[in-house]
Order: C-alpha cells, then sequence, then structure tokens
C-alpha cells in the first residue's frame, strides 16, 4: 500500500458496512452464481407478471403489453416502474441463497440510511427546484401533459412507483454487485467503475437514435456518482435519493414527449427519436448530474 492510497483508503471506509457482510462469501464464482440467478428470477418474475396481466386484462395481452412498453399513459409508466419492483426481490433473493447476505446488509443500517437518504433528497430536490424555475423563466416551450388534478392525485402512487424502480436498480447495482467485487477485490477502480459499466450498458436505448451512446454515457456517469457517494456514505441512502430525485424530475414535472411520458405535468415538444433537439438538451443533464453529485457531498459532508 503506498502513502497515495491512504487518502482514499480513509474517504471509501464507510464501504466497510456494505462490504464487510460480502467478505464472509467473496469469490467470483458465487458472485457470477448470483447474477445468474438475480437475472433468472427476474426473468420468472416478469412471466409470471405477464400471466397476471392476460388473466386480468380486458384487452387482452398483447395491446396491454404495447401499452407498457410505450408508457405514454399513467397506466403504462406506472406498471413499468413498478415491473422493475422484480430486480429487488430477486436480488434479495440471490443474495440470501448464495452469500447467506440478509436484505438490511445490501442498504446498510436502517437509521443511518433514512437520515442520510433525508438529507440528500433535500439537497437535490432543492436543486432540481431551481431548475425547473429557471426553465419556467427562460420562456422554453413546454406542453401541457396530464391535467393538474389528475397529476396530484397519482402523484402519491406515481413517487412509490419510481422509489420503487430506482431503489431496486441501486440494490442490485450499489447494494449487491458493488459490494460483493469490493469484498474481492481491493481496487475501487474495479467494484466502482465495473458495475458503472454495467449499469450504462442496460440504459442503452436504440430509440435515440445517434444519441444512444451519449445517453449510455450519462448512465455511466451516473453510476459512478451513485457508487462514489455509497462508498463515502456506507448505505444506500444517498444514490436511491439521488436517483429518485433525477427520475422524479423527468419523469413527473417535465419529460419528452412520447415514450415514458405517461405521469408528467408537462412535455418538451420533441421526443427521444429527435436526435438534435436531445443532443442539445444533453449538456445541461451532464451538469446537473455533477451539480446533484456536489449537492449530496455537501449535504452529507464527505
Amino acid at each position: 500500500m503506498t502513502d497515495a492510497s491512504l487518502p482514499r483508503r480513509a474517504t471509501y471506509a464507510p464501504h466497510r458496512q456494505l462490504s464487510g457482510p460480502a467478505c464472509a462469501r467473496p469469490s467470483a464464482r458465487r458472485l457470477v452464481i448470483g447474477i445468474a440467478l438475480v437475472a433468472l428470477l427476474t426473468f420468472l418474475g416478469g412471466q409470471a407478471v405477464l400471466v397476471i396481466i392476460g388473466l386480468t386484462s380486458a384487452d387482452g395481452l398483447g395491446p396491454t403489453l404495447s401499452r407498457i412498453a410505450r408508457a405514454d399513459t399513467p397506466f403504462g409508466l406506472l406498471a413499468m416502474l413498478f415491473s422493475m419492483g422484480i430486480l429487488g426481490l430477486a436480488t434479495f433473493g440471490a443474495a440470501r441463497l448464495v452469500q447467506k447476505r440478509g436484505p438490511l446488509s445490501l442498504i446498510g443500517p436502517p437509521g443511518p440510511a433514512l437520515r442520510q437518504f433525508g438529507r440528500v433528497f433535500l439537497a437535490t430536490s432543492t436543486l432540481s427546484a431551481i431548475g425547473l424555475g429557471l426553465l419556467a423563466l427562460s420562456g422554453e416551450t413546454v406542453a401541457p401533459g396530464l391535467p393538474l388534478a389528475t397529476w396530484a392525485m397519482l402523484l402519491p402512487i406515481s413517487a412509490l412507483a419510481i422509489l420503487v424502480q430506482t431503489g431496486s436498480e441501486e440494490i442490485f447495482f450499489r447494494g449487491y454487485l458493488q459490494s460483493q467485487l469490493a469484498a474481492r477485490f481491493r481496487s475501487p477502480l474495479v467494484w466502482i467503475v465495473l458495475p458503472s459499466v454495467i449499469f450504462a450498458l442496460g440504459h442503452y436505448a436504440a430509440m435515440y437514435g445517434s444519441n444512444a451512446w451519449l445517453i449510455a454515457l450519462w448512465a455511466g456517469i451516473f453510476g459512478l456518482v451513485a457508487a462514489d457517494l455509497t462508498a463515502r456514505s456506507g448505505t444506500l441512502g444517498p444514490a436511491m435519493a439521488l436517483h429518485f430525485v433525477n427520475n422524479a424530475t423527468v419523469l413527473l414535472f417535465v419529460s419528452m414527449q412520447g415514450q415514458m411520458s405517461g405521469l408528467a405535468l408537462y412535455q418538451y415538444p420533441f421526443s427521444p427519436r429527435e436526435a438534435e433537439m436531445v443532443a442539445s438538451a444533453l449538456p445541461l443533464d451532464f451538469l446537473s448530474l455533477l451539480l446533484g453529485w456536489g449537492a449530496a457531498r455537501l449535504a452529507l459532508r464527505v
């Protein structure tokens, strides 16, 4: 160990709260088995949901699945978001079966996790509110989305759905994958970067056309930021809060038209397929992410 490595190790010392329980069964073979089991359980859970939809939907399975895939109606987007809960449950199951880890070992001590979530939520939601205020003052053209009364009525369940979606992703990528890699490999270049690369690839979407890889790059940087906050804090609270506020902003307040616009109060006058318009918005998205990281660190004092 070099002297230069000591500050980084001290900075990330809280991460032992998550990686410590993983040290009991740290082998790469077990991790591969665990990931495969997560994939299998997620697939089987998804198939079970499809069966339920097929049995209960008056419109039939095909049209209902199309609505969920488009996610341009409240039902479609809510169904898509809640279905991500299968990933979180699958991760809990795989961690229990393969590494003998309980759910809290993937999240961290509940008291600190909740307090850190609250601090980062307050900091990043304030930043998001400022951004939305500046958008309103800028005169940027936006189209109405859901009627205000409908949007407000759906807000509690919409927020819960986003919490399920973002929380499930954090439990798998930062709670499980990152901590298990940290138990096996000492270098943060492995246990921070590798999950972030996988997170980025998982967010590659062909609907963004020529911007698809830039969107994936943004997701990768988000993964690095979330991983860093998790390592500095020792719980998933900060990463969950940052992820929740980010997704709530773009899904509930101002979204692009078309896919995944079903819960938005307002919509930009372009869709994800309009490459030039999306590209023009990306620099601000990257800046907002870095500002959110800074705000979270200030709130946590780390």
